[in-house]
């Protein structure tokens, strides 16, 4: 039991030196990961259609 007790201690001795990002970070961060999803997904709905006609001109 002692070392679970002091496991959760140094868990929260280590996340008391955690430097957390700001709000602005935080919102910058999201924008990148959406707009570059989206990006993504655009270029792999270009490529899905382009094989399917590929493949539909062919058969």
């Amino acid at each position: 039991m002692k070392k679970i007790i002091q496991f959760f201690k140094e868990s929260y001795a280590e996340l008391k030196k955690v430097v957390w990002p700001g709000r602005d970070d935080v919102i910058s961060s999201v924008k990148v990961v959406i707009i570059s999803t989206v990006i993504v997904a655009a270029i792999l709905g270009v490529i899905d259609l382009l094989l399917f006609r590929g493949i539909t001109a062919l058969f």
